[in-house]
């Protein structure tokens, strides 16, 4: 479906872009993927080792964008309207629904109106069905007035759609038109128990994928001249329907308003965004579609600002005319995209440190992490972070300046139904440094169906030592972090 070219004959410089690529990697983002595309045509490209282009990567709250299409997909079907209500599609709780609940119409939830504020407290407290977890909250507020991110409501929504196809989400929408458009036939979406796929987090596809789907949404639900979705409904899709600006913070990104489960930006433009940065940015004037996959959980708030600020200050305004071709500029360009590995620790990579704890044990005083010793042993390139955690051994290879395969040290992970653990351990890689002469830094990415990442600092003092563990993301890692106090075996 798209054709690929160069920065110049899609009317900008490819110094511009290289530009904006530096400073992803210069910042320290953990970038996976990145596509720039204008029209039916692929102006730059890149994949961050490990990750590649058959990558199926989790989307994250892109999802919703996805099931608001799929319901515009159903009304075009004449399966549900906007004006139905919601509790329409779910008689079999009507007893359990209050009366603002009963109030709350599809057009309603599509906009982030629902009557419900709350989610994580009950939507993770077990392994329950999520539906039926969904009709055991109270409304606090009236249907149709203010906008809260009721992320629940989307996974409902996908609900509906599948009640009323019989088919999973994803699958409705490849099997009507993505297919065709060359959406891969390996994407997946992930399940929640009750047996629904997770339409607010859990759809699982390449970033071309998502480039194909924003480029059916920039068409207004269109395919070879057949139409999926109601222009109707598309054009409100990507519309400021509600003022999603509740509190007194600066969100470049996100405070632009709220169509249905898509986000409105400058200039005309929409957005997908889920957590850790799985964003799509389009402008349609210019016909510019920016995807991007990452895991910066964390620190989304410095992160979305700087991609936001880059792409509107320095990449969309530059987009115009073809220019003349630049051979030097966009080989240089290609040279870089195509070297691109995932972010690693960097600092020094020497230090006297090294042969002072080669192989010493030290072991550490009682604590939550239930850690009682550890041993870190070196090699020419980096080493091994060897612990023992309630006598079981855990094993984390690092490199210095690069990346390392590995396990990390959960004996649990979700599978294909979320909440629900299997055995086994997810795929990470690890780097370290030494950023002061006395400390140990180790950082372990997830490159798994999920995200998350875990740091250890190991900070020695004579032949005592501090040992900390961070995480950031997936539930899987909870119990792996803490602080405490050890010495020298």
């Amino acid at each position: 479906m798209f054709e690929r070219i160069t920065p110049e004959a899609a009317g900008i410089p490819s110094e511009k872009v290289l530009r904006f690529v530096r400073m992803l990697d210069d910042y320290n983002f953990a970038t996976h993927s990145l596509i720039m595309a204008r029209g039916d045509k692929i102006f730059a490209e890149a994949y961050w080792a490990p990750f590649d282009a058959k990558f199926n990567h989790r989307m994250y709250s892109v999802s919703k964008s996805f099931v608001a299409i799929a319901v515009g997909m159903a009304i075009e079907d004449g399966l549900l309207s906007l004006d139905d209500k919601f509790m329409k599609f779910f008689p079999e709780y009507m007893e359990q629904a209050d009366d603002a609940l009963r109030e709350a119409t599809v057009r309603d939830m599509l906009m982030m109106r629902s009557s419900m504020t709350t989610y994580h407290d009950y939507w993770w407290k077990d392994g329950s069905d999520r539906t039926a977890a969904y009709f055991t909250q109270k409304s606090s507020k009236l249907p149709g007035t203010l906008y809260h991110y009721d992320s629940a409501a989307s996974y409902m929504m996908n609900v509906v759609v599948e009640k009323l196809t019989g088919k999973e989400f994803l699958e409705y929408m490849k099997e009507k038109v993505l297919l065709d458009m060359g959406f891969s036939k390996e994407s997946y979406t992930l399940h929640v128990p009750g047996g629904h796929t997770i339409g607010d987090s859990g759809v699982m596809c390449t970033a071309r994928d998502l480039l194909i789907f924003a480029k059916f949404v920039l068409n207004g639900g269109v395919w070879k001249g057949k139409r999926y979705v109601s222009e109707s409904f598309m054009r409100d899709a990507v519309s400021k329907l509600t003022d999603n600006r509740v509190d007194s913070s600066l969100g470049l990104h996100n405070h632009n308003g709220y169509g249905y489960y898509i986000w409105t930006t400058r200039n005309g433009g929409f957005s997908f965004v889920g957590m850790g940065d799985q964003l799509m940015f389009c402008d349609p004037e210019k016909e510019f579609i920016f995807v991007i996959t990452s895991d910066n959980q964390g620190s989304e708030a410095v992160t979305r600002a700087l991609i936001t600020h880059e792409l509107y200050s320095n990449i969309i305004p530059s987009l115009g005319d073809a220019l003349p071709e630049d051979p030097a500029a966009s080989d240089a360009l290609a040279a870089y995209l195509d070297s691109r590995t995932l972010i690693c620790e960097k600092g020094a990579y020497e230090s006297p440190l090294k042969e002072a704890i080669d192989g010493v044990t030290y072991t550490l005083e009682d604590n939550a992490m239930g850690v009682s010793d550890f041993t870190v042993r070196f090699d020419e390139n980096g080493g091994t972070l060897t612990y023992t955690v309630r006598g079981a051994e855990k094993r984390i290879p690092f490199g210095f300046g690069a990346n390392r395969p590995g396990k990390l040290p959960n004996d649990k992970r979700f599978g294909l139904t979320a909440a629900w653990y299997e055995d086994g351990a997810y795929e990470g890689v690890a780097s370290a440094c030494f950023p002061e002469p006395d400390k140990l830094r180790i950082r372990m990415q997830m490159v798994d169906t999920y995200f998350g990442g875990l740091v250890w600092t190991l900070c020695f003092k004579d032949e005592r030592v501090t040992y900390n563990v961070k995480k950031t993301g997936s539930r899987v890692l909870d119990g792996i972090a803490g602080i405490a106090m050890g010495k020298k075996k």
